[in-house]
């Protein structure tokens, strides 16, 4: 195909897949798969591949985020019954007013998000989230689209995110200077995406059945009567007994993000040993997630005196809510990876790159329409660097202005989340709110930070010094 055709194939699919998802009511899970084979035949795909880019891609994505997702859950499902998140909420609400608690959020997930990945970052939030939602009556999306932001923000500006490792490798410059550079600009960016998109939260908001239920449960389990809910009742009344503290809550929180930082500065900063070893596996992210399910089994539950058949029930019953999280998740990867595949991103790249645009607003808008038309955010930056690369290393900048151009393609990787991307569909199926709410929140917001990012780099730009 030409790369014309490729561009409009690849708009036409996302078109399509809106119009199935939000006009024609078809489940996303369904219209995602629909859609991505329909792309692979359309742009010559051979049949004997199709197995691979649909199944093989979808495995990968899937690989990634359901142990991610389901050891998650069960360190927030007993966070919960415990009543721990409850009891950070009331703090929350003490300390800060109401009013505030979703800025203390926003705080706490900046803080959170340096070291963490995207997903595990909301996944380790979301607990607070729902004790937010059930403390005060209001949607859970209020309290955790501007948290997911904040994480998205992170994610694509600094190391050590993937993304942003990426392209600092690809360009030649020190993971140091971006995180010098970085880190104030993506503090700002997150206090004035905060301030900027308040009208956008102040819009009603539902809330799916499945994710009501886990925000009731925790007051519903107590009254109802039937045989399923006893191990959480059992739970609660244990916990109910000898209360938890916040401090006990924001320990199960915390051990596997400090697990993580240890994990990562090992591996950069030791040498070759069993110590480093050690710290290097218990820093995998599903490893540390691991373990803190381990932690949570035993503080909140075996501690207070709960037998090990009753907690494996509660645990075990977080599991059947997160299906539908990981299948859609992983055909969103599908469908992201067969927009690569098909070479949609190498021609929207080779047409942006012959227009003779700035090189900070090439790397910015190129970015962010390969972020568009692909979708994942890490997938947006290697290609962006992969295509500017060449060009950019027969400039000699230097390094602060290498670590500016990185920034920028950082601040285009972020925009305009939506359908084709699995962060989407985590954000929006963990916060309860419908795919066309998700589009007026969640991806307006990512599109206003990613601006307001640019807007700060290109700030830095003409101020610093070549």
């Amino acid at each position: 195909m030409t790369s014309l055709a490729l561009i409009l194939t690849g708009t036409g699919s996302i078109a399509v897949l809106l119009l199935l998802i939000l006009r024609l009511r078809l489940h996303p899970f369904v219209a995602l798969l629909v859609v991505a084979i329909g792309v692979a035949l359309l742009t010559g795909m051979p049949v004997a591949k199709l197995t691979d880019a649909i199944q093989g891609s979808m495995g990968r994505t899937m690989g990634h985020i359901a142990i991610i997702v389901a050891l998650g859950a069960m360190i927030g499902r007993m966070i919960d019954l415990s009543g721990g998140a409850a009891v950070v909420a009331d703090g929350l609400v003490r300390r800060v007013g109401a009013a505030h608690v979703p800025l203390a959020l926003v705080i706490a997930a900046f803080g959170v998000g340096i070291p963490v990945f995207f997903e595990v970052g909301v996944i380790m939030l979301m607990p607070l989230v729902y004790g937010m939602a059930r403390q005060t009556g209001r949607a859970p999306a209020i309290f955790g689209i501007p948290m997911a932001v904040t994480m998205l923000t992170v994610h694509a500006l600094l190391p050590p995110h993937p993304g942003a490792v990426a392209v600092a490798g690809a360009l030649g410059v020190g993971a140091g200077r971006m995180l010098l550079l970085g880190l104030p600009l993506a503090a700002v960016v997150t206090l004035l995406t905060y301030v900027v998109t308040r009208p956008i939260m102040t819009q009603p908001f539902g809330c799916t059945p499945d994710i009501r239920a886990v925000v009731d449960e925790a007051r519903t389990a107590a009254h109802n009567h039937d045989a399923a809910d006893e191990p959480a009742r059992s739970f609660m009344q244990a916990c109910q007994r000898n209360p938890v503290s916040g401090m006990e809550i924001v320990s199960v929180i915390a051990v596997p993000v400090v697990l993580m930082v240890a994990g990562t500065l090992a591996g950069d900063l030791m040498s070759p040993g069993r110590l480093r070893s050690v710290l290097v596996f218990a820093g995998i992210p599903f490893v540390a997630l691991g373990l803190d399910v381990l932690l949570c089994a035993w503080l909140l539950g075996l501690r207070r005196g709960m037998a090990l058949a009753t907690v494996s029930d509660v645990v075990a019953a977080a599991l059947p809510g997160t299906a539908i999280i990981i299948l859609i998740t992983g055909a969103g990867g599908a469908f992201a990876q067969v927009l690569v595949g098909s070479g949609v991103g190498d021609a929207l790249g080779g047409l942006l790159a012959a227009t003779g645009l700035p090189l900070l607003v090439l790397a910015f808008v190129l970015t962010m329409i390969l972020r568009v038309a692909q979708g994942p955010t890490t997938v947006a930056l290697m290609t962006t660097a992969g295509i500017l690369g060449p060009m950019i290393g027969r400039m000699n900048l230097d390094q602060t202005h290498l670590a500016l151009v990185a920034l920028a393609m950082g601040a285009g990787g972020m925009a305009l989340s939506h359908v084709n991307d699995a962060g989407f569909w985590i954000v929006t199926r963990l916060c309860g709110v419908s795919v066309r709410e998700g589009l007026q929140s969640w991806s307006l917001m990512t599109l206003v930070a990613a601006l307001l990012a640019f807007a700060g780099v290109a700030t830095l730009w003409g101020v610093l010094p070549a």
